[in-house]
C-alpha cells in the first residue's frame, strides 16, 4: 500500500495512505544500511510502500522507499561527514527571513538558495515582520530585493500585524508542496497561522536576552492545506552546512556566476586569484553583487573536500 511520510521523529514515522488514513510506522532495519548516505533514511515528503501491522492500533511497517525526485539537505549537526535530508519531493521552497529580531544574514540566505539550486527546486524569499522596519531596514530590504530579483528569485514582504502580503503568500502555496525554512523566530509559523488558523502551528516569541528565535518546531512535519497543497514546517535552522558538493561545483549554483563561467580564461577557474576571471571582473563592474561574491568565497572556504566519498 502506497503512503506519504508526514512526520519523522527518529524511529517512528507518521504516514498517510492514498486513501487518507494515518498510521504510525516503523522502518525495516535493512533500510538503515542501504546505500543511503544520510543520518535519516526517511524524510518528510518521501513516498513509501507499507504493510499494516495492527489495524486497531493504526501501526504499520515501511517496506520500500520510492526514489526521490528531489530533496533539500544539510550537513548533520552531530555527524559532519553525513548529510541530513530536511524534506523531499518538493514543488518549491520558501525561505522566511527577517531584517530585525532576529536578523537573517545574506550568507545564510545564499546557502539556502544553493541547497535548492543543487536539486533544481524553485525558491522564494519572504521577508517578514515588515512592521518592525525603520529607515535602515527599508534601505537594506530594497537592496536585497533588487539583488535577488535580478538573478531570478522572487522576493516578497509580509507583516501579520498589518496583514501585508498574507493573501499573496496564500496564493503562492496553493496546490504545491512547499518547504518552509528559516531561523527560529522569523515568524513563519505565525504567518501560516494567519492564513490557515486551523493548522494551529506552535509559535513562540524571540528570546529577549539573546535576540535569537526560540525553537518551536522539534521535527519536520507536513500539513495538508484546506484548499489544496501541503506545507512542510521545519525546525528553525541556526546554521546550514552544505552537503555533497565540491568546491569546483559551487559557482555553477550561483545563477549570475553560472552565466559567466565559459568566459573565464581557465576551465577550472575557482574565481579566487586567477587571471582573466570573468566573475571577478563582473564583481568589479557591479554586474555580480559583491555581497553574493563574499558568500561564494565563504562557502568555498567552508567545504571540506573528499568528505562525501
Amino acid at each position: 500500500m502506497k503512503a506519504l511520510v508526514y512526520k519523522s521523529t527518529g524511529s517512528w514515522y507518521q504516514i498517510k495512505t492514498v486513501e487518507g488514513k494515518f498510521y504510525q510506522a516503523r522502518i525495516k532495519g535493512i533500510f538503515k544500511i542501504d546505500d543511503i548516505n544520510s543520518t535519516n533514511p526517511l524524510a518528510v515528503g518521501d513516498e513509501v510502500e507499507m504493510d499494516i501491522e495492527n489495524e486497531l492500533e493504526d501501526t504499520a511497517t515501511i517496506t520500500f522507499i520510492y526514489p526521490r525526485r528531489n530533496y533539500v539537505a544539510r550537513t548533520s549537526p552531530r555527524h559532519k561527514n553525513q548529510l541530513h535530508i530536511i524534506a523531499s519531493n518538493l514543488t518549491q521552497s520558501v525561505l522566511f527571513a527577517t531584517l530585525k529580531d532576529p536578523r537573517t544574514s545574506t550568507g545564510f540566505i545564499d546557502r539556502f538558495l544553493l541547497a535548492c539550486e543543487m536539486q533544481h527546486i524553485p525558491a522564494v524569499l519572504v521577508f517578514n515582520k515588515s512592521d518592525l522596519y525603520r529607515k535602515k531596514e527599508w534601505a537594506a530590504f530594497e537592496t536585497i530585493k533588487t539583488t535577488y530579483e535580478k538573478i531570478g528569485y522572487p522576493v516578497h514582504l509580509t507583516s501579520v500585524l498589518h496583514q501585508e502580503g498574507i493573501g499573496l503568500l496564500k496564493d503562492l502555496l496553493h496546490q504545491k508542496t512547499t518547504l518552509l525554512g528559516g531561523h527560529s523566530g522569523v515568524g513563519k509559523s505565525t504567518c501560516i497561522n494567519a492564513i490557515f488558523p486551523e493548522l494551529a502551528l506552535k509559535t513562540q516569541d524571540v528570546s529577549g536576552w539573546s535576540g535569537k528565535g526560540m525553537h518551536t518546531t522539534t521535527f519536520a512535519e507536513m500539513f495538508d492545506l484546506p484548499w489544496g497543497g501541503q506545507i512542510i514546517d521545519t525546525p528553525g535552522i541556526r546554521e546550514l552546512g552544505l552537503a555533497d558538493i565540491s568546491k569546483q561545483e559551487i559557482s555553477g549554483y550561483f545563477p549570475e556566476m553560472k552565466a559567466l563561467l565559459n568566459e573565464c580564461q581557465y576551465n577550472n577557474c575557482m574565481h579566487l586569484n586567477e587571471q582573466q576571471c570573468a566573475i571577478k571582473d563582473a564583481v568589479n563592474e557591479g554586474i555580480v553583487s559583491a555581497e553574493r561574491y563574499v558568500s561564494y568565497l565563504n562557502i568555498v572556504d567552508s567545504i571540506k573536500e573528499n568528505t562525501w566519498s
